[in-house]
């Protein structure tokens, strides 16, 4: 299972997205006033920290993305399955970028005197998108040598 190259890829995947849990994905400013936003919601960075507006919909993508990269490592004898399920999840990542969009344009609204700074977690989902592609291409190319090697028998 570990010596096969995607498999190393998709443990990278899921340790970005584990990451996710604890770092900041931006800082935004509202007048005299911080706030943290991570895949919790938006927190308050000044005083005690208390959760402002929760944003169920990152955390929830973010937990399904790690369940299906986990799921997809113990799948190395279906490399279909691991192929489609990699793909799904491509898609799910790019779903989060537009949430998180979405939420920053909210906030936007929401909020007078508005700035935001965005951290490098905010970069984890765009490197996992790279890692699913590298995956799919390693698990198609194994399928691909299962293949030529049943026409050889």
């Amino acid at each position: 299972m570990l010596q096969r190259i995607q498999t190393v890829y998709l443990l990278i995947v899921s340790i970005l997205m584990l990451s996710l849990f604890f770092l900041p994905l931006a800082v935004l400013q509202s007048g005299d006033n911080l706030y943290s936003f991570d895949v919790f919601g938006l927190n308050t960075l000044l005083g005690e920290k208390e959760l402002v507006y929760p944003v169920w919909g990152l955390l929830v993508l973010v937990i399904i993305v790690l369940v299906i990269t986990m799921i997809t490592i113990f799948l190395f004898k279906k490399r279909m399955l691991q192929i489609r399920l990699t793909v799904f999840n491509t898609i799910l990542l790019f779903g989060f970028y537009g949430l998180f969009a979405y939420m920053i344009y909210t906030f936007k609204d929401q909020l007078s005197d508005f700035a935001y700074t965005l951290k490098f977690a905010t970069a984890f989902p765009a490197v996992c998108i790279v890692l699913n592609y590298l995956a799919i291409r390693n698990i198609g190319a194994d399928e691909a040598l299962v293949r030529s090697l049943n026409r050889l028998r």
